[in-house]
């Protein structure tokens, strides 16, 4: 799967053949064939390996966020944490090559928006729901502010990578900032007032 990942990576899904994805993993063809079926199921069953536990990597700073009784600290950590992970070149090369491949695979990017960012989004939810039920944020919408946090903090870097290729790296230092800034704002919009 890994080999092939890489071959979908670099050749897009029309350009990858079997016979090279066959070559790179050191399998023959009919191997491939075996195990995973046409090309199309090949491609679908990596992007969905690629979704497993995206929503377990936030599982516990989620649990930490939603009792927290200090707010900033914890949604620094958190947004540190989700920037991180987020801009792992292996992440973004997965999600640029769904957003290549909507279009003629539309369930399979409905499956990684609902594994990855809807979940994503449903858990900080959640978490400020209870935060403003605790008097500490003042949300109405809370999968809007959710939505909010997160693009707040990974707007720069995903978009400069989607655009501008695998090139594009980051210090931890430049995340750390994109993270704090971003819930520096997101607090000033969303703290309970007092």
């Amino acid at each position: 799967m890994d080999a092939a990942l890489e071959v979908f990576l670099r050749d897009g899904y029309v350009g990858a053949k079997t016979d090279e994805i066959a070559t790179a993993a050191g399998a023959s063809k009919q191997t491939i064939y075996k195990h995973f079926g046409p090309k199309e199921s090949l491609f679908e069953q990596i992007v969905l390996d690629r979704l497993v536990g995206i929503d377990q990597i936030f599982q516990n700073a989620m649990g930490e966020l939603a009792t927290t009784d200090d707010v900033e600290t914890t949604l620094r950590a958190v947004a540190r944490r989700f920037i991180h992970t987020l801009t792992q070149p292996s992440h973004l090369r997965v999600r640029r090559l769904v957003i290549a491949e909507a279009g003629r695979f539309p369930k399979l990017g409905h499956a990684y928006f609902e594994a990855g960012p809807e979940r994503v989004h449903a858990a900080l939810a959640s978490c400020f729901e209870q935060l403003t039920g605790r008097g500490l944020l003042k949300i109405d919408e809370p999968v809007l502010a959710a939505n909010h946090f997160t693009w707040l903090v990974s707007s720069i870097p995903v978009n400069k990578v989607m655009f501008c290729g695998d090139d594009i790296r980051f210090p931890p230092s430049e995340l750390d900032h994109y993270a704090d800034a971003a819930a520096h704002v997101f607090l000033a919009a969303y703290r309970a007032p007092g």
